[in-house]
């Protein structure tokens, strides 16, 4: 389903699952069910913002790190220089 991107078999996959008897794939199944459309759009288009989010999440992990230790140059420069 997911290699093909075929969405359009996500509910029946649902209706699998639930009746599987399955209780950690029915929990699993029940998060993705939470954000329904965004499953489908995933497996249906090529593009992601997977790489987008990463960055967004490494630059704030050092701005954490480096909470009251230093002033807004060093981050500048720590920052431009891992890219």
């Amino acid at each position: 389903m997911i290699k093909n991107r075929d969405g359009k078999t996500l509910k029946d996959w649902f209706g699998k699952v639930e009746q599987s008897g399955i209780s950690e794939l029915a929990r699993f199944a029940k998060g993705l069910r939470e954000d329904e459309a965004a499953v489908q759009a995933a497996m249906e288009y090529e593009w992601s913002n997977g790489q987008v989010e990463g960055q967004i999440n490494r630059l704030k992990m050092v701005k954490r790190q480096m909470f009251g230790r230093a002033n807004l140059n060093l981050l500048k420069a720590r920052v431009l220089k891992a890219a």
